[in-house]
């Protein structure tokens, strides 16, 4: 399972950077339209996400700016991992 999110956050964060490229440099044709609706898609669901850890996890473990900003880049990728430390402190 390590391994899956591991690949997942690679994955996730190749998808950032091609998506923050496109602002800068936007590609030619529908793609450019795509990217961004995928970036504002992304936002938004990573967003929920960060308040689904926070109701989740707050009782169970000390929760700094740093684990907000790691599930809001990497999403449900996190959330597996935070699950699991949360299952090996039981």
């Amino acid at each position: 399972m390590t391994f899956i999110v591991a690949i997942g956050k690679v994955i996730t964060l190749l998808a950032w950077v091609l998506m923050g490229y496109n602002l800068v440099m936007p590609f030619n044709g529908e793609i450019s339209l795509i990217l961004n609706t995928l970036l504002l898609l992304t936002l938004v669901m990573h967003s929920i996400q960060i308040l689904i850890f926070h109701r989740l996890f707050k009782t169970q473990l000390p929760l700094t700016h740093s684990d907000y900003l790691n599930v809001f880049a990497f999403g449900v990728f996190s959330l597996l991992a935070y699950r699991r430390e949360v299952i090996e402190k039981s």
